[in-house]
């Protein structure tokens, strides 16, 4: 991801977070344009909320960081105001009325329209009256979706939004946020382990390992870049030759992953396809002792 410094909603240059001796995140700089749906990807541990951490003001960092414009940690309440964040561990008061959630939420944040958070709950099976203790799960998280959506702001930070819920409810929640929030001016950060999921709903991906970032690049760039050889037991040996970054089976059959397209001759062998952004993700996260040898 590429753009001037006038239209990115978070510019982050060298940054760093440590936890004492711990390298949580580790030199890293990236944009984020308005109007982009950005997947952050990486194993446990990898840095992801740490960074969205760092993202919202919660933990100090090394380097330069701006969202919206503003410092996150020295200027934290002003941010908090104009962008939408749900954490990994997000809790709504299990006492408390979904009319009640409304009316606390206008009072405490200028942005929100009661209006809009009511539109929004017609989508689902969540009703005024309804507390959170009687609330599934996933209606909770379709609950918190629909008040947070409802603050005008331009950027809205999720960190594993749909953690712990069905397929159904997943589905439902991201309809939900692509429908009716993004717009093509605002932007969206999502981190999640669920990659097969929202391949389709992303314009871009960021992917950390142990806190250095691996991968910054538009789904059209990734396109373009990476190429899957799906091709017969027997030339095992002369694609292994080509040094592709993974080597996996899809289909019963043996694949290698390149960057870049391969060489003529290789490319002969088989027959090319699109990879995964699964597959991109294991070649790009995974040890080298972890590689597969299979052909």
């Amino acid at each position: 991801m590429t753009t001037s410094q006038a239209e990115a909603l978070v510019e982050a240059q060298g940054l760093s977070l440590h936890y004492g001796r711990k390298t949580a995140v580790d030199d890293i700089s990236f944009t984020i344009p308005k109007g982009r749906v950005v997947g952050l990807l990486g194993h446990n541990g990898a840095g992801k909320t740490s960074l969205m951490k760092a993202l919202v003001g919660l933990l100090p960092a090394q380097g330069r960081l701006s969202v919206l414009g503003l410092d996150p940690h020295r200027q934290r309440e002003q941010l908090l105001q104009s962008l939408s964040y749900i954490p990994d561990v997000a809790v709504l008061p299990r006492w408390a009325r979904v009319s009640e959630l409304i009316t606390l939420m206008s009072g405490l944040q200028p942005r929100f329209s009661p209006e809009r958070a009511r539109a929004l709950l017609k989508r689902t099976s969540v009703g005024p009256n309804d507390k959170v203790k009687a609330l599934s799960k996933g209606m909770v998280t379709q609950l918190h979706l629909a008040l947070i959506a409802a603050i005008d702001t331009k950027l809205m930070i999720l960190d594993e939004p749909t953690l712990g819920l069905d397929v159904i409810s997943r589905k439902s929640f991201y309809e939900m946020l692509i429908d009716e929030w993004c717009d093509g001016e605002r932007s969206v950060l999502i981190s999640t382990h669920q990659v097969e999921e929202i391949e389709t709903l992303l314009s871009d991906v960021m992917m950390l390992d142990e806190g250095r970032l691996v991968l910054n690049i538009s789904l059209e760039e990734m396109d373009s870049r990476f190429v899957a050889l799906s091709h017969d037991p027997s030339a095992a040996e002369a694609v292994a030759s080509a040094h592709p970054l993974l080597r996996y089976r899809a289909q019963g059959r043996p694949v290698a992953l390149f960057d870049g397209a391969p060489p003529q001759p290789i490319e002969a062998l088989g027959q090319r396809f699109r990879p995964s952004l699964v597959d991109l993700f294991m070649a790009l996260t995974r040890k080298p002792e972890m590689q597969s040898s299979q052909g």
